[in-house]
């Protein structure tokens, strides 16, 4: 079932055309018009006079949206320092069914010689925005200097769907020149709703360590082959943007990577490089033109040595078109940023490995009440951390892949107000209580498990394998008291139940005041045991814990063939008789019937220790029943304020 899409400014693209055809004319958008407004964010830039806005029929005889499909080549930058958007369109343009996606109905949209009445002027273009698919409608003026384009444009003269794409997003971000500088993976995620994931070559040392640049490599290209999209680009740090190396390739200049494989090679090349492939890449300069100088450009003397065949299997042109092939290694050696989309599959009808998808939108909001405040800022704000919104969810089996993203809103729409840069944002993982259901207002048992980069970037990746357990996200600005919206999406192997923890403790109702309300909270960790009693032949056992409190338990899960576990399983309970102690039980599996192998009572009141305890395990009955082998190692925090764990 296709995802609902919404209408940007609420402009519908049928009733539109319709309007306009009913009477005789061309549309002009009044929410996009073509003035300066659309072009610049800041009037200071305006450049008095000189652009004039020209429909396509005024630039050529015979204008069309696409000119022979679309090709990664269709188009180039002009004048704006998009070549961000320029490369994802690149990308995009590999991919027949995702930019069917973003230009929707492209037959239905295109002009028609025979029918020149029907055309009106108008075209609508999709993007993923904020979560949603969102329609934009333009518009057929276009920003022109001397009867020229002067963004982006086709390599034919008369195509202009690049134009017009571009013209729809810069409506959506507020202005021309708002894209003025950006992130291709920005861009990508818009056209497609992938997920985004950065990565630094330095920082990975992959031109250094060959075990990582393989793995890297292997990933890639399967991220390619999957319909994922990757690009790159130098980092300007202590060089001039745009400036040229001495290898020909540009500093600060997003690179769009159209081909990843491996060449096989000849007999000759086999004996030289003492290996039956290389690792390739290949990739598109947005100007269309400047290329990478090194081994294996375009006319180099290692393409003479590669057969006729192997070339036109690889695409291999000899022409200043802006793109080149590279070794991986160059590659890795030359280029410092790489962003890769990844198309995340979701779909129940795949060969491939499919994942469960669970998205949640939410906001970063101040309030000078701490149980209300949304915006605490990263873990180093020790105070406030817990302040911000937290999302729970649990890993189903012994271990599970997660894949988290989250994004901030596009804050480009705001740059007219100054207030268009992105925030530094990232996000903490930890693993919490078993039966965790309310907030948690401070960190005592649970275990921080994994930390995203924190960057200014739109959206934050991380990929961790966590084990069986529940687990507390929870996303952060850097800085507290910064309000922003946000969405977050976790993909794994079986459903998460991604969930919005709301409440900081059990809701008073009618009928608490029959059943009771709890009067005190209770946190248990059990971390291990040691010295248990033997089970069978093999020496060993299999032993889980089994937490009770009230009418409620809790079971860890068993840990095979050990007498010494390691248990780590976290419990909390609401605890309405605080006179009724809490059992921790040590069991060993069993096919027919499962071994009592001890236990230890507690009175679990505030004022016992909240340190680390080590236990003796007892047998059945009251706090000093008789002894039985074996300890276990705990730690117990009480508290009569519901809201303080």
């Amino acid at each position: 079932m296709p995802a609902p899409v919404q209408l940007f400014r609420a402009q519908q693209y049928h009733e539109l055309k319709a309007q306009c055809l009913q009477q005789g004319r061309l549309f002009q958008d009044p929410e996009f018009p073509a003035s300066d407004e659309s072009l610049y964010y800041d009037s200071a830039a305006a450049a008095a006079g000189k652009v004039q806005w020209k429909r396509p029929k005024e630039l050529c005889e015979d204008p069309r949206l696409l000119v022979d499909g679309m090709s990664s080549h269709d188009f180039h930058q002009g004048k704006l320092g998009n070549c961000w958007f320029v490369a994802a369109c690149s990308c995009l343009a590999l991919r027949k069914s995702l930019w069917q996606q973003v230009i929707p109905d492209c037959h239905e949209q295109e002009w028609d010689p025979k029918n020149p009445g029907k055309y009106a002027g108008i075209f609508r273009f999709r993007f993923w925005h904020f979560g949603e698919w969102t329609e934009v409608v333009v518009d057929d003026l276009l920003p022109t200097e001397n009867g020229e384009l002067i963004y982006c444009r086709s390599n034919v003269k008369n195509e202009f769907w690049s134009a017009l794409l571009e013209k729809a997003y810069a409506k959506l971000a507020g202005s021309y020149q708002a894209l003025d500088g950006g992130c291709a993976a920005e861009a990508l995620v818009d056209f497609t709703g992938a997920v985004a994931e950065s990565i630094n070559l330095a920082e990975g040392k992959y031109a250094e360590v060959i075990s990582e640049q393989m793995k890297l490599f292997e990933d890639l290209m399967k991220v390619h082959k999957r319909g994922g999209f990757i690009s790159c680009s130098i980092s300007s740090s202590g060089r001039p943007s745009e400036a040229q190396t001495e290898m020909g390739l540009v500093v600060g200049h997003a690179y769009s990577v159209t081909a990843i494989g491996k060449l096989r090679l000849g007999e000759r090349l086999m004996f030289s490089f003492k290996a039956e492939k290389l690792f390739m890449i290949r990739l598109r300069n947005p100007w269309g033109r400047k290329e990478w100088h090194g081994a294996w450009s375009d006319g180099s003397e290692e393409w003479k040595k590669v057969s006729d065949s192997e070339r036109k299997n690889l695409g291999i042109t000899v022409q200043n078109d802006g793109e080149f092939w590279m070794t991986f290694e160059d590659w890795c050696k030359n280029f410092t940023d790489v962003d890769v989309c990844r198309t995340v599959n979701t779909s129940c009808f795949s060969l491939h490995k499919t994942w469960e998808k669970e998205m949640m939108c939410g906001a970063w909001e101040k309030h000078p009440e701490p149980l209300l405040n949304r915006s605490g800022g990263c873990f180093d704000n020790r105070e406030t951390f817990l302040q911000n919104p937290q999302y729970i969810f649990d890993v189903k089996k012994a271990e599970d892949k997660v894949l988290v993203s989250l994004q901030q809103e596009d804050r480009r729409q705001y740059k007219r107000e100054g207030r268009g840069d992105n925030i530094t944002i990232g996000f903490e993982i930890l693993k919490v209580e078993d039966n965790r259901r309310y907030r948690l207002h401070k960190l005592t048992v649970q275990e921080r498990v994994a930390t995203s980069n924190y960057s200014n970037t739109r959206s934050v990746f991380l990929r961790r394998t966590l084990p069986q357990g529940r687990y507390v996200l929870i996303p952060t600005t850097y800085i507290p008291g910064v309000p922003a919206r946000f969405i977050l999406r976790i993909y794994t192997d079986v459903p998460s139940k991604l969930r919005e923890l709301k409440a900081d403790r059990p809701k008073m109702t009618c009928w608490s005041l029959l059943c009771g309300y709890p009067r005190r909270v209770t946190q248990i960790k059990v971390l291990s045991a040691e010295g248990l009693q033997k089970q069978g032949s093999s020496g060993g056992a299999d032993p889980y814990v089994l937490i009770k409190c009230e009418n409620q338990s809790r079971r860890s899960p068993v840990q095979r063939n050990t007498t010494s576990p390691v248990f780590n399983t976290q419990v909390i309970f609401y605890r309405k008789d605080i006179d009724s102690p809490v059992t921790i039980q040590v069991w060993s599996s069993n096919l027919l019937s499962d071994q009592f192998l001890g236990q230890a009572v507690l009175a679990a009141s505030p004022a016992e220790p909240r340190e680390q305890q080590r236990l003796r395990l007892r047998a059945r009955g009251a706090r000093e029943a008789a002894e039985v082998p074996g300890h276990i190692t705990v730690k117990v925090l009480s508290s009569d304020d519901l809201a303080e764990l």
